[in-house]
């Protein structure tokens, strides 16, 4: 093989080669797991309560219904009660009965009718409210409470809560991982519900829960689950308990991408798309062409110190998809520069 040849042959292998890691590149990002964003822990939610008691063996007895209607994996996956594409239309999403699990199958356990749930002690007045934010995002919480009559042995409707938030508040600050927000408790007594609606800002992601709480002393209610007896004391899951289940939850606890998610009210957004490698190397370049220019020197890395409550992202996410874009035109780089130097060590030998 004459040296014009050898030199032809090394830059179409080099060609292929580079070609060859978009897809492997794209194929890595793709395969992320979903992430999950958090739930209400003060006062405690339907979904933190069971999942702090174990998945596997809950105490109270509403906890062990919901796991025996919905399986531990649900409670195991605490901290994504979502729609993925909400965009602020929660009553024409989520049908009357299944509120707490935001239409979605997976949690209807959550939308059992009962008076024995584990509660939160409230008083009216001053309140600071506490939401697990296990993947950070700007965004608008709102907090509703149920109407005076409110019977929890019936399944919850829209109608059975107040007509406005009690609680209205966008971006609030971050503190150990939780969102932090005052508000004012309305005039209540005995045994009640909160409902908050999470509206992400910057996507039409939003949350759900369903906080059971009392005012006041807990008469325990009438009818299934409770009759006449005080329900157990609600407890929110601790750093030890969220790290200690992470590895069997089916939603990433760290960071956020944007990989599907499986959503309630039957809304399900497409997993992303894996390109094939083409069939085909293009037309072979010229031996004068440059390498592929832009590179940088160094990998990006994230700015420390980022408010992921002010960023509404976390310190990964952006930077990812730039790493992976920057890996591509450096591993380009080095082949083609590979190339020429050995083109022209190949023209010396060969004359």
């Amino acid at each position: 093989m004459t040296a014009a040849r050898r030199t032809a042959a090394r830059r179409k292998a080099a060609t292929v080669a580079a070609l060859g890691l978009g897809p492997l590149a794209l194929t890595g990002l793709a395969a992320s797991p979903a992430a999950a964003h958090g739930s209400m822990t003060d006062p405690v939610s339907r979904v933190s309560a069971c999942y702090a008691e174990g998945p596997e063996s809950p105490k109270s007895a509403a906890c062990k219904a919901a796991v025996a209607a919905s399986g531990a994996q649900a409670f195991y996956d605490w901290n994504a009660v979502n729609i993925a594409n909400a965009a602020g239309n929660h009553k024409a999403l989520i049908p009357d009965g299944k509120l707490c699990s935001a239409g979605n199958d997976k949690y209807k356990g959550l939308d059992l009718p009962r008076a024995d749930w584990p509660s939160s002690k409230l008083a009216p007045g001053k309140h600071t409210f506490r939401y697990k934010g296990t993947a950070p995002h700007k965004g608008s919480f709102e907090l509703y409470v149920t109407k005076d009559g409110y019977d929890p042995t019936k399944p919850l409707k829209w109608s059975d809560l107040e007509a406005k938030p009690f609680v209205r508040v966008t971006d609030p600050r971050m503190q150990g991982g939780d969102y932090v927000f005052e508000g004012t408790l309305p005039k209540k007594s005995g045994r009640h519900l909160v409902y908050s609606v999470w509206q992400r800002s910057d996507s039409p992601e939003a949350f759900y829960t369903c906080s059971d709480v009392v005012f006041g002393k807990d008469t325990g209610g009438t009818g299934t689950g409770g009759a006449g007896a005080p329900a157990p004391a609600a407890s929110a899951p601790s750093d030890k308990d969220i790290a200690a289940g992470a590895d069997k939850s089916t939603v990433e606890h760290k960071g956020h991408g944007d990989s599907d998610h499986t959503t309630g009210a039957g809304v399900q957004t497409a997993a992303p798309q894996t390109p094939s490698a083409p069939q085909t190397p293009p037309a072979e370049p010229d031996a004068n062409t440059p390498a592929p220019q832009g590179a940088p020197a160094t990998p990006v890395a994230a700015p420390a110190g980022d408010n992921l409550a002010e960023t509404g992202g976390d310190s990964s996410t952006p930077y990812i998809a730039v790493g992976g874009a920057a890996v591509l035109a450096l591993g380009a780089a080095v082949l083609f520069g590979s190339v020429r130097r050995r083109s022209a060590t190949g023209g010396r030998h060969g004359r």
